[in-house]
């Protein structure tokens, strides 16, 4: 079989990677790709937002199906494009990915589902977010734009006055573009997050190892919101009880909903959990693989990728048992200095062949004269496996100290919370 993987990230990285193990496919195809995709996939260059280049690009090459990795071909539409013209493809379908593409509507659909999410108010001009703020009182307060940020469209605001700034910079100054037209404002729940994510057909779901992610640049969880650091799995706090209670409470309404709505979602769904004392409240869904978890999440999976796609594209997800590895595994993303802000790309990448025992998955690289070079603000994720948290976080650390490029930055201390 050939499979096409839509995207350009350590995700999708990780992704081809899985994909290239499975004794079923004999080529991976990777649009856009990147410095290490182009090493185990066939590299091409579309744009992923161009369906009618993409679907001849299926049709020319004889792939029997599509997986998507980022958000944006999904909110566009191309679920719906692939499926008119008969192309078997993994993803939600434009309407499912409101889920993500819309807080509002996010936020509505856990209303109507009866799922635990921060009381919130939608606004559509800043000027009755401003007033609003007036009579919140001088508290905490999250503010989100209601499009797709990139992972960014989201300030923790300590006060008012931080929160007044936020509304301004979405709402007037458009630094998320017209993502920020709109946005919305809710309060602040404290307590400990972990990323569920799901397989699904749309009538049945498998559950995968709960991770943890870290989004702060700087150890501590100091510093600007990233699109992520480093993460890890399965994380200890996501016991067998809660486990249960975030199936019960979040994920069985959300296929309820999913029904209910006749939303057409076949592939993975990524809720983001926020535990305010032993109840787990929705901070966000995403409609496919989250970035870094699933550079954590998919090394420890046991079953082969492609029979779950199949199962999931034949809705018979509820006919293979999933297995996983009982080992840990950290991953730490390295950075271009100065990101999440301006950074500068093109620099070599050095010491990638020292690394013996830990897997390197590539983000913002490109290949050029024969030399790897950083091409983005994230430039690599490396995972290291292992029996135990501490061996795997002692294995991620002394395989990521023999890479080195220009301004490399990466956080030294992820998972070691669990210590």
């Amino acid at each position: 079989m050939k499979v096409l993987v839509i995207g350009s990230g350590g995700r999708e990285h990780a992704i081809c990677w899985k994909f290239a193990q499975s004794p079923k496919i004999e080529k991976v195809y990777c649009i856009n790709g990147n410095g290490g995709i182009s090493q185990i996939a066939q590299v091409s260059d579309i744009d992923i937002s161009d369906f009618e280049r993409l679907a001849a690009f299926v049709k020319e090459n004889g792939i029997d199906f599509t997986f998507v990795g980022p958000e944006i071909p999904l909110s566009q539409g191309i679920v719906d494009f692939f499926k008119e013209r008969k192309l078997k493809i993994v993803g939600s379908s434009k309407d499912a990915s409101r889920l993500e593409s819309s807080k509002i509507y996010s936020k509505q659909f856990m209303k109507n589902y009866g799922i635990a999410t921060a009381q919130y108010h939608s606004f559509f001009n800043a000027q009755d977010a401003l007033d609003f703020l007036d009579k919140w009182g001088n508290k905490k307060a999250v503010v989100k734009a209601d499009g797709l940020a990139a992972g960014k469209g989201v300030y923790i605001c300590a006060n008012a006055d931080e929160a007044k700034k936020a509304v301004c910079e979405m709402m007037n100054d458009r630094v998320f573009g017209s993502a920020g037209s709109k946005i919305i404002i809710e309060e602040f729940i404290s307590g400990r997050e972990l990323s569920y994510l799901i397989f699904t057909d749309g009538k049945t779901y498998s559950m995968m190892p709960a991770a943890q992610d870290h989004k702060r640049i700087n150890d501590n969880d100091e510093g600007q919101n990233t699109g992520g650091m480093g993460a890890y799995a399965p994380a200890p706090l996501a016991t067998a009880a809660l486990n249960k209670k975030v199936e019960d409470q979040i994920i069985k309404k959300v296929m309820l909903g999913l029904a209910s709505e006749k939303l057409d979602y076949k592939g993975v769904l990524y809720i983001g959990v926020i535990m305010n004392k032993d109840k787990p409240f929705v901070l966000e869904f995403n409609c496919r693989f989250g970035d870094p978890e699933t550079q954590a999440v998919l090394p420890l999976l046991e079953t082969d990728l492609t029979d779950i796609c199949l199962a999931i594209l034949d809705e018979k997800l509820a006919d293979i048992k999933i297995t996983w590895k009982k080992q840990f595994a950290v991953s730490v993303v390295a950075a271009s200095g100065g990101y999440p802000n301006k950074y500068k790309t093109g620099f070599e990448i050095k010491g990638l062949n020292k690394v013996k025992d830990a897997l390197v998955f590539h983000a913002g690289t490109k290949t050029e004269h024969g030399k790897i070079l950083t091409a983005g603000g994230r430039v690599l994720a490396i995972t290291a496996l292992a029996d135990n948290i501490q061996e795997a976080i002692d294995k991620a650390y002394r395989n990521i100290v023999l890479i080195d490029f220009d301004g490399i930055h990466y956080r030294k201390d992820i998972a070691k919370r669990l210590l």
